[in-house]
């Protein structure tokens, strides 16, 4: 790839995406595959005052080699040392960037017993670090970088070589930063977004009745005093930042027992090494009653498993079909770029931030007003070229929000 752009890219990470602030610390989570980045991200926020980086490797290769050799009581507890890194540097303000760039199928031929349960004990273990980020008490950003790995499951008929170089290009211009200004490019996208989302909170609905030709036929009811969210977020002391980069979707989230229906799935999810496909959920009062998958069934059935909040749903995301990112028809294998090529959901803990006053009630306050609880958040495709979704406010009115899978209004 060309420096001057990856440098851009870069740039525009720290300035932009996690909007690194002077003496903070920066801790990055990344595969080895991406050092190189990784250390060009590190020497930006240096120079841009950072007070420290941390680098957290992850190495999935050996992560799979541990899952399929190592002994079964590993899985069932989460290092201290971990655990420490992860609060210590959250409770000193840092801000946290995770690079994700998995092999989509690497853990297919692993036990998917033991991968929820070290999964679990994780979640369990990190709870205070999520419940800070998704309360946005830290900065944080999801960006993504190619592997070999993984631009080979995206661009299959390519040289490893020519994949990798394809994967970048892709990835440069769904975080516009192909573009000559990149940071003005995304003030005009986040603009864009917020007069879908004033539009949104302006009329409160009340419910959303999804329908489409692969079977979905989902009512979601919303809570009173819900917020929809969109392009860049803000910690309580003002600081903005860009939780997803790329990011093309406002969300909000359901009343945990207001959902009926069925929904189907439209794009294969990746979880953790594993795909799963051509799977769909059935609700009753906001609970997972029935599903299915034609690949990944185990894997999916573990995931609902996971807790009591796995079987709710936790967010409502609206992403038109045609939009950048799902314009340039690829199926990415990586739920950062096809969760903002589509309209999706995602089962398990929802954000406080999307209820008015949520960041600072008590569990107990959150569970009152109908916000969902889990120890997992896992979105999910169901957007297509025919989703129709209605609108019902508070007074009964009925308003088009989607038609043809785009925005009606």
């Amino acid at each position: 790839m060309d420096h001057a752009l990856l440098e851009k890219y870069a740039q525009l990470i720290v300035k932009t995406g996690v909007n690194i602030q002077k003496d903070q610390i920066l801790v990055i989570t990344t595969p080895i595959e991406c050092a190189s980045f990784a250390r060009l991200i590190a020497k930006i926020a240096y120079e841009e005052g950072a007070k420290d980086v941390v680098m957290n490797w992850r190495d999935e290769l050996f992560s799979k080699i541990r899952f399929i050799h190592g002994p079964e009581e590993i899985f069932e507890e989460f290092p201290s040392w971990q655990k420490e890194l992860y609060i210590s540097y959250a409770n000193q303000g840092a801000a946290f960037l995770s690079i994700s760039a998995s092999d989509p199928e690497l853990m297919k031929d692993v036990n998917p017993e033991r991968m929820a349960k070290a999964e679990k004990v994780r979640s369990t273990a990190l709870k205070e670090y999520y419940e800070r980020l998704m309360a946005n008490k830290n900065v944080w950003c999801v960006a993504s970088v190619p592997t070999p790995a993984w631009a080979a499951k995206v661009f299959p008929g390519l040289s490893e070589d020519d994949a990798v170089e394809k994967l970048w290009e892709t990835i440069c211009k769904t975080v516009r930063a192909d573009q000559e200004d990149p940071v003005a490019a995304w003030e005009a996208h986040k603009n864009n977004l917020k007069e879908k989302m004033a539009f949104l909170n302006e009329n409160q609905f009340k419910m959303l009745h999804y329908k489409n030709s692969l079977g979905t036929d989902l009512r979601i009811e919303l809570p009173e005093g819900h917020l929809w969210l969109g392009g860049s977020d803000y910690t309580p002391r003002g600081v903005e930042f860009i939780a997803n980069m790329p990011t093309e979707e406002i969300f909000t989230l359901p009343k945990k027992t207001g959902v009926n229906g069925t929904v189907v799935s439209s794009m294969p999810l990746n979880h953790n090494g594993n795909l799963i496909d051509e799977f769909s959920f059935t609700f009753k009062d906001g609970k997972v009653v029935d599903f299915s998958a034609k690949k990944g069934y185990d894997v999916l059935k573990k995931l609902l498993e996971t807790d009591e909040g796995a079987l709710y749903l936790g967010e409502v995301a609206l992403v038109q079909y045609d939009s950048p990112i799902s314009n340039l028809n690829i199926l990415f294998y990586n739920t950062l770029f096809d969760e903002n090529a589509s309209c999706h959901l995602a089962i398990g803990k929802a954000y406080p931030v999307c209820i008015k006053g949520g960041e600072d009630m008590s569990e107990a306050e959150l569970e009152k007003a109908g916000v969902n609880d889990s120890l997992t958040h896992e979105d999910f495709m169901l957007g297509t070229a025919d989703l129709e979704i209605m609108g019902t406010t508070i007074d009964g009115r009925e308003i088009p929000i989607f038609k043809n899978g785009n925005f009606a209004f």
